[in-house]
């Protein structure tokens, strides 16, 4: 049997900001298909990635033009920036999407100039390491930066924030821990003179940053707000070996937190099935399908039906993880409903589900557990 997911609003509850400055020429678009880095890399293995070879006859059917990147590419220019974000965003039935803002830099655009060029509903996501490192530009000491953090956490809903996003596995690995105060206190000294010399910082130095993500958590617990963390794979800086989403269990067993709604994105991949147990033990745990879908693509179905195998279905969220250029909202919406699609087709087979179950399905991954989640109603 097959079912169409096409009129399915979708929330998508983990994406960033858009490049002010958009590709100009095919060579340029490469970068955005790929989690490596370095201009030989991209240029030598992008066109060889099955995403982007996927992405290019995607992209050409939805603008009736050759399936090669030059004619894609000169189809994009030709619409202009604006119209394009436009036609991609309502074909792919984005009805709202949480934004990063914190990824990139002054290179992006704006929350107010995003909210003039997208033609959805968008709401904003605290991302907790950028935050910390303006904040030790201003104070002097460890006690004041805790405490103007917290302040700003503390403040992040009536701010008009729907989540608190970190990016600790990035940085120092998931393995949080407390860690002594003199300790906290010496780490902060060294990149308090760091930045003092170079004018910026980035917090990559484990007492800091355990000790601002337990501090957001504790806030977070007692405001019931939902938290976003990187798990898996994602960054060409992270240790797969230290963002393996099992690392949180001391934290989870502990139940110190155990109001925040707790979501894993990029479904900890490779760590799939270990993201999937966590949701199935623990109440509080969501897990993301971002990144992983769209650009592992040829094994989208088997990654969906890992997270199948043990997460409950109302604790799986679809979202893009687009950033930088607005084919990744088009191309995660298309992978993720297709995929979606496919894998509960196989389930109406083998008889695991009914044809009125996999809409119901359907409909919670595509939006209705991120309005659960987050507290986002969509538009009526």
């Amino acid at each position: 049997m097959k079912i169409d997911l096409s009129s399915i609003p979708i929330i998508d509850h983990h994406a960033h900001a858009l490049l002010r400055q958009p590709p100009v020429a095919p060579v340029d678009w490469l970068q955005f298909f790929t989690e490596g880095r370095g201009a030989e890399l991209v240029r030598e293995q992008v066109p060889h990635l099955l995403f982007y070879r996927y992405a290019v006859k995607a992209l050409a059917g939805l603008l009736n033009c050759a399936a090669t990147p030059e004619a894609v590419f000169a189809e994009r220019y030709r619409m202009g920036e604006k119209e394009w974000i436009r036609r991609l965003v309502q074909d792919a039935a984005i009805a709202v999407m949480l934004v990063d803002y914190g990824f990139q830099g002054q290179e992006n655009f704006s929350p107010d100039e995003m909210k003039a060029l997208m033609p959805c509903r968008l709401e904003a996501v605290l991302r907790l390491e950028t935050l910390a490192q303006e904040l030790i530009l201003l104070v002097e000491t460890c006690d004041d930066w805790l405490e103007a953090f917290s302040a700003q956490v503390s403040g992040a809903r009536r701010a008009g924030y729907v989540a608190l996003k970190s990016i600790i596995g990035y940085r120092t690995g998931l393995d949080i821990r407390s860690w002594p105060q003199p300790e906290v206190q010496a780490a902060f000294r060294a990149v308090k003179e760091e930045a003092r010399r170079e004018g910026k910082v980035r917090l990559a130095h484990p007492p800091l940053n355990d000790a601002l993500v337990l501090r957001a958590l504790e806030i977070a617990e007692q405001e019931e707000m939902p938290f976003q963390f990187h798990t898996g794979f994602g960054d060409t800086d992270a240790d797969l070996r230290l963002v393996n989403p099992l690392h949180f269990r001391p934290l989870l067993q502990s139940e110190r937190f155990a109001h925040v709604p707790w979501v894993l994105l990029h479904m900890g991949y490779p760590y799939v099935r270990e993201s999937a147990y966590l949701a199935s033990v623990y109440r509080n745990v969501y897990v993301d399908l971002s990144l992983a879908i769209p650009f592992a693509v040829a094994e989208a179905p088997l990654l969906l039906t890992q997270i199948f195998g043990l997460a409950p279905v109302n604790k799986v969220l679809y979202a893009s993880d687009g950033f930088s250029v607005p084919e990744l909202f088009w191309l995660g919406a298309k992978v993720g409903r297709s995929t979606l699609a496919k894998v509960l087709e196989q389930m109406i087979a083998e008889d695991i589900v009914t044809s009125t179950e996999a809409l119901m399905f359907a409909e919670q991954v595509l939006y209705r557990n991120a309005s659960q989640v987050y507290g986002v109603v969509l538009n009526p």
